[in-house]
């Protein structure tokens, strides 16, 4: 996800302060990776360079100045342009679990001893997905059938590939 154009995002909802958006950010968007508050200062500070938010009012506070950011004309037209564009379809074709098959094969390395080790994380990460589902809010549990989606994927592909290491094994040794 990119940050700025999600903290864009937010400020076309309503102005705000570098805290309240981080606050926001880490609720929807951060779920297990918050976002350091000085990400958000020094994206706030590129995005006003750019033009696509002015500092509004600005209050003292216990530290620094707080200040109140805007979106412009500009910010929102890219957040509009970036909310209407698909996201590039995945999986991509190469991905790290197809290249460490491959290079165990190639290396002859137990390439099923990996995929095992492989599954059984993927399982651990399925079974959290699933508590979160059960107990988590909305936001949580729309986040976690993503997830879960995704690892159900993963681990077709893991058991296929186990199904075909043999013939892979020739494939990459020739």
């Amino acid at each position: 996800m990119t940050v700025p154009l999600t903290l864009l995002g937010l400020l076309e909802r309503e102005p705000s302060h570098g805290y309240d958006l981080k606050r926001d950010y880490d609720t929807f968007f951060g779920r297990g990776k918050p976002l350091p508050y000085g990400q958000v200062y020094s994206t706030l500070s590129r995005l006003a360079r750019d033009g696509k938010v002015v500092v509004g009012d600005v209050a003292p506070g216990a530290g620094p100045d707080r200040k109140r950011y805007v979106i412009t004309d500009r910010g929102a037209t890219e957040v509009e342009h970036w909310l209407t564009e698909p996201v590039e379809p995945e999986p991509h074709l190469q991905t790290l679990l197809f290249t460490k098959v491959v290079l165990a094969l190639m290396l002859d390395r137990p390439a099923e001893e990996y995929l095992d080790t492989q599954r059984a994380a993927h399982l651990r990460r399925m079974r959290e997905l699933t508590e979160i589902k059960r107990s988590g809010e909305l936001v949580d549990v729309m986040l976690a059938d993503h997830g879960l989606y995704h690892l159900e994927a993963d681990l077709r592909w893991i058991e296929t590939t186990g199904a075909r290491l043999d013939a892979l094994r020739k494939a990459v040794r020739s």
